[in-house]
């Protein structure tokens, strides 16, 4: 398991060999984590073929260049390979984020040659994710009942007190996380970070709200992460 195929030398049927079970580890590990992931088609093809192109691309490094040179040259090629992750075209979730990590560990490791470990790291990524992730451990009763208030606001109405009756009758909880501001600058939109006392009494705030706001947008859904972006 811990021996590289491409110790003593890089063979073609072994190149070819690695190739094949780095597509199928792919189509695999990427099924697997797309039970739970939603994204793109495309995201997935991507994932699914990102072991055989990293591997190629460790293995040809290696075949190419011999001794202290081929480490480097490795190491490098490595990290640049990590590297494209962060610099991605659109903004990933997180779960995305391991699952394209997580093809790009299967293929450094079937790129050395440790074909078997590949091939169990990369079912026993995906499964423990899976696992861990329908398990109730993170789902914090306290940050269930968070929710995201978001209120647009005319440019000329102060926003400072405007809705705190409101807010003192119908929140047990209000932070203001986010002011910006939209229509060429003719409007403003605040997000608040609330807990309702009662979850029964949302559409009665929303429409004492929609009258201090002029009837203009309001929306409230689950708060589950920060606005800001890493």
């Amino acid at each position: 398991m811990f021996e590289s195929v491409f110790a003593n030398n890089t063979d073609v049927a072994l190149v070819f060999a690695m190739a094949g079970i780095a597509v199928v580890i792919g189509i695999l590990s990427t099924f697997l984590f797309s039970l739970r992931i939603r994204s793109t088609a495309g995201f997935f093809v991507t994932a699914c073929l990102l072991p055989l192109v990293v591997s190629l691309a460790i293995c040809l490094v290696g075949a190419f260049l011999q001794g202290a040179t081929s480490v480097t040259a490795r190491i490098v090629t490595i990290a640049v390979a990590l590297g494209l992750i962060r610099f991605r075209s659109a903004q990933g979730k997180a779960e995305e984020l391991l699952a394209l990590l997580s093809s790009v560990v299967i293929g450094l490791i079937l790129g050395l040659g440790f074909l078997l470990l590949g091939a169990i790291f990369g079912i026993a990524i995906p499964i423990v994710f899976l696992l861990v992730s329908y398990l109730p451990f993170f789902e914090h009763k306290r940050f269930a009942r968070e929710k995201l208030l978001k209120i647009t606001i005319p440019e000329s109405l102060d926003y400072s007190d405007v809705f705190t009756a409101t807010f003192d009758h119908y929140l047990k909880e209000v932070e203001l996380v986010e002011v910006k501001t939209t229509g060429m600058g003719s409007m403003f939109k605040l997000s608040y970070r609330v807990v309702m006392k009662n979850q029964k009494e949302e559409k009665e705030m929303i429409d004492e709200l929609r009258i201090k706001n002029g009837n203009l947008e309001i929306s409230l859904v689950p708060y589950s992460e920060p606005l800001g972006k890493l």
